[in-house]
């Protein structure tokens, strides 16, 4: 019987205002418990039907609002919030939450938008997100989910057929039904799963792109859900070393505090199986040839840290790719990537957030985005007309394996590329040229809320 629990290395789940880490499993099944690092607030009042929850302040000030009284919080203020009271809070802090029982789909209703953390130009529809799809795909039999034996036992079955098999018209039908049941299921969260030259083709294509500039022009990119920093390095390394010349100004954001301080610090360790840190992937080096990791690292015994001629001129900030504000905030971008962080989102958060990222690329510029629920991608392509980039479309396509060899049986796998899809060159680019936006004003989507905060 486990007894200890440390800070979970990847989040749990996060939104506009918080990131959160759930501790556990638990011994006890009634009790869950997470740490909740707050950068705005949490973005809707809500009421909980059974849960009870428990906050303890450890750092940072805010205040809570219950049954439309203000309390203001600082570090060492418990707060108890029964079921059947509206509440939310707002500010920057951290604080441990206690639930009981633990949390599920459909004890939280969002009754209106918190206005210190959501635009009040969105209209809000109240909810608690569970559709009657979601209901049936959570059934459970005897304590278990016929539907998680349904994805399992097809994922391994799967992966054992040959690529000939699996490529052809029947196959690729049916592992689509099965990636849509996966999809549908909304079991997602964000993790930190990554590593240096991920995908190599999509690194060259950025090195072409970066390569239409001038002689000593400024190259402005923009990295979004940086991460623990891997991608970052990567890009600025591909750059800098093709074309020094160049004004290299990178800004690399993410929703996490703690990942874009680890990030900036660009120190990584290269024992095997030994990580530096919680947000350090054990495999972050595993693509990387031993000639590379010399050129862009400096090794002290068993730590590696980025070159400082790679790190000159990054940018690392802490903020949200879905806030309406990054446009302005940021200024427009030659490139901008987004890759890996959208595939955690539902389907609609996640068209908001690739339309509000879309409004950050120049006029002209170019957007690369993998990782992404494809419909979604599609849809939004066409919408806004983006000019799918055809150089190098397969090879990136397959250019990284973890997200091919996720499918069919987990909401983040990649489909087989399928020539037989009309437009399907708008459906698998993986890099877009994006056309001058109509405004640069603040999007005035009509939004909903289609799932429930966990804290």
């Amino acid at each position: 019987m486990r007894h200890l629990h440390s800070l979970p290395a990847f989040s749990s789940f996060s939104s506009t205002g918080l990131t959160g880490y759930i501790f556990g499993p638990l011994n006890d099944s009634n009790v869950e418990v997470c740490y909740i690092d707050v950068t705005q607030g949490h973005d809707t009042f809500q009421i909980s039907q059974k849960i009870c929850r428990i906050y303890y302040v450890l750092s940072g000030s805010g205040y809570f609002t219950i049954s439309g009284q203000r309390y203001d919080v600082g570090p060492g203020v418990l707060v108890e919030v029964p079921p059947g009271l509206e509440y939310s809070y707002s500010g920057t802090m951290r604080f441990i939450a206690f639930m009981s029982p633990r949390w599920f789909a459909g004890n939280d209703t969002a009754t209106k938008w918190n206005p210190d953390v959501h635009p009040r130009n969105v209209r809000f529809e109240p909810g608690n997100g569970v559709t009657w799809l979601s209901r049936l795909l959570g059934l459970q039999i005897f304590g278990k989910s016929p539907f998680n034996v349904y994805i399992r036992v097809n994922q391994k079955i799967w992966r054992k057929l040959p690529a000939s098999l699996t490529a052809s018209r029947p196959f690729c039908w049916y592992g689509g039904l099965v990636n849509k049941i996966t999809r549908a299921r909304g079991n997602r969260s964000q993790g930190l799963g990554t590593c240096f030259f991920r995908n190599r083709p999509a690194l060259e294509l950025i090195r072409r792109t970066a390569d239409r500039k001038k002689h000593s022009e400024t190259l402005r990119v923009a990295v979004l859900g940086s991460s623990a920093g891997a991608e970052v390095y990567s890009i600025a390394w591909r750059i800098k070393s093709a074309r020094p010349d160049l004004r290299l100004e990178l800004h690399a954001m993410d929703i996490s505090r703690d990942v874009v301080e680890f990030a900036s610090r660009g120190v990584y360790t290269d024992k095997s199986g030994v990580r530096s840190s919680d947000l350090e992937d054990p495999a972050i080096f595993e693509r990387m040839t031993s000639t590379e990791v010399t050129e862009l690292f400096d090794r002290q015994d068993e730590m590696l840290s980025v070159k400082p001629w790679i790190k000159q001129g990054i940018n690392w900030q802490v903020g949200d790719a879905g806030n309406p504000d990054l446009a302005e905030r940021r200024g427009t971008q030659d490139i901008v990537v987004a890759n890996n962080f959208l595939c955690h989102m539902d389907s609609g958060q996640a068209e908001r957030c690739l339309r509000n990222i879309a409004r950050l690329v120049s006029p002209d510029g170019y957007l690369f985005v993998a990782g992404v629920d494809l419909d979604v991608r599609t849809k939004v392509a066409r919408e806004l007309g983006w000019k799918p980039i055809e150089e190098l479309l397969e090879e990136i396509h397959e250019g990284d394996y973890w997200l091919r060899w996720l499918w069919p049986g987990h909401y983040a796998g990649l489909e087989p590329l399928n020539k037989r899809r009309p437009e399907w060159k708008v459906r698998y680019a993986a890099a877009f040229q994006v056309p001058a936006p109509h405004s640069l004003t603040k999007s005035r989507e009509i939004c909903s809320v289609t799932q429930s905060a966990r804290v």
